[in-house]
């Protein structure tokens, strides 16, 4: 007579399945978050708008009159947001909240604000206004020459 032994001997159990997944789950949407260096795959860092590019390069994304004084425009397909906190001075950051990887919705008042969880960052430098965030939006380069704006 043969009896069920009550260990398996083969194979991982449900608990080890679902840890398994779990932390597979946990590691991706970590990754999806982003990193602490503020560093981000599409935007090169820098501190702004640079007042003419060299060799005209870079892609081009906007009119300086497309972007409005105290406010800005964010450009998703670029993943930046390009912002006129003051006359004539043009600021380009991320477009990636810090806080959970959403995209920034808009900006008005000086203030850029993530539309997931109401994270607002100032339109100046991208430090963070009001959270959850609590890590500026990392800068992107920007050349402005005439009247245009390009992304480095």
């Amino acid at each position: 007579m043969t009896s069920a032994s009550p260990h398996p001997a083969a194979g991982p159990g449900r608990r080890g399945v679902m840890a398994a997944a779990g932390a597979a789950g946990l590691a991706a949407a970590l990754t999806a978050c982003g990193t602490d260096d503020g560093s981000s795959g599409r935007v090169a860092a820098g501190a702004g708008a640079d007042r003419a590019a060299p060799d005209g390069g870079g892609t081009a994304l906007a009119k300086t009159a497309d972007i409005p004084e105290g406010g800005g425009t964010v450009f998703k397909d670029h993943g930046v947001v390009v912002t006129q906190p003051t006359a004539g001075t043009y600021k380009a950051f991320s477009s990636t909240c810090t806080h959970q990887g959403c995209a920034v919705g808009g900006v008005a008042d000086g203030v850029i604000v993530c539309p997931c969880h109401h994270s607002e960052f100032s339109a100046a430098d991208g430090s963070v206004r009001k959270g959850p965030a609590t890590r500026p939006l990392p800068a992107a380069r920007i050349t402005v020459s005439g009247d245009e704006i390009r992304l480095a």
